[in-house]
């Protein structure tokens, strides 16, 4: 304990404390490194944030040096702000080649600033994505059809980047779809894996249309290898899904301009056809054995369905 004691002491009380300080101040490069290491450190996160920490804060390292080297004439301060200044300039260029091998065409660029950065989608998980479609924007002329009604299979899945296309089954408008939203959303997600299908829905383009499409196959081996873009992938169909949902909605009224809320449990009724209620069997065929049978408590109102 005395040894531990007499190391910290010296430790602390070896260099003996400042009684008069200097006049004059430091040199114009030792304020300006100051000033670099302050506004270094205020750089943010992801890519850019990186660039700008280490690039801000390597300048100033360096100006650390050259301070060491001339005014302060001190080896040791000099090597350690070098070291430092080097240790930035190797990562500064490290994520700059990161950048650069993540770099996409400006459609991609747009697709990942409206819907993936929003939700917190890094640049190296959205080149994934993007690799898996083959970094390929597919055009489709007006008038021009992506899906037939019982002739197309599924086999894809693809995102609308512009344009917009008419959605109709047995020649009767449905809805539409706009940039941003899943061409086949539904499809997709009626279809397991290892199952095969064909289109029930006509998809046309009203206006000349861009997408995006992923292979069935080929995404599927993309979920396998990353949980997370499956996950993703999950949410922003079933938020497609919704909104088609939704757009179905809008055009059911009734009554006096009253909109059917979907999640009621008759909106079915108003969405499907009508059709003809059940009506109970003559009494000539009804069974005859003594007394009319006894209903179950609670099933009073389907009296017409039970047989005496």
């Amino acid at each position: 304990m005395g040894e531990n004691g007499s190391f910290w002491e010296s430790l602390i009380y070896a260099h003996p404390t400042c009684t008069t300080w200097k006049q004059e101040a430091e040199g114009s490069i030792y304020h300006l490194a100051s000033i670099f290491f302050v506004v270094g450190f205020m750089g943010g996160s992801g890519f850019f944030g990186l660039l700008y920490v280490f690039s801000l804060l390597g300048l100033g390292f360096l100006c650390s040096s050259v301070w060491a080297w001339l005014d302060v004439c001190a080896a040791d301060i000099f090597s350690w702000n070098f070291v430092l200044f080097t240790i930035c300039f190797v990562q500064f260029v490290y994520v700059t080649y990161q950048v650069r091998s993540v770099a996409f065409d400006k459609e991609f660029q747009e697709l990942y600033s409206a819907l993936f950065q929003p939700l917190g989608i890094s640049l190296t998980v959205y080149r994934k994505i993007v690799l898996c479609c083959d970094a390929e924007v597919i055009t489709l002329e007006k008038e021009h059809c992506y899906a037939m009604q019982g002739k197309t299979p599924i086999d894809k899945l693809s995102l609308l980047v512009s344009g917009r296309i008419r959605v109709t089954v047995d020649g009767e408008f449905l809805h539409y779809i706009f940039p941003l939203q899943f061409l086949d959303s539904p499809e997709w997600d009626s279809l397991r894996p290892t199952e095969e299908g064909i289109f029930q829905v006509t998809l046309t383009a009203e206006t000349d249309c861009r997408y995006v499409a992923w292979r069935r196959k080929k995404l599927y081996l993309l979920f396998a290898k990353h949980r997370f873009i499956s996950r993703l992938f999950s949410i922003l169909i079933g938020s497609d899904i919704a909104e088609k949902l939704y757009a179905l909605n809008d055009r059911v009224h009734v009554g006096q301009g009253f909109r059917y809320d979907i999640r009621l449990p008759n909106f079915y009724h108003v969405a499907l056809p009508e059709t003809p209620p059940v009506q109970p069997p003559p009494r000539s065929h009804r069974l005859q054995r003594g007394s009319p049978r006894r209903q179950p408590a609670g099933l009073t109102n389907c009296g017409s369905f039970l047989a005496p």
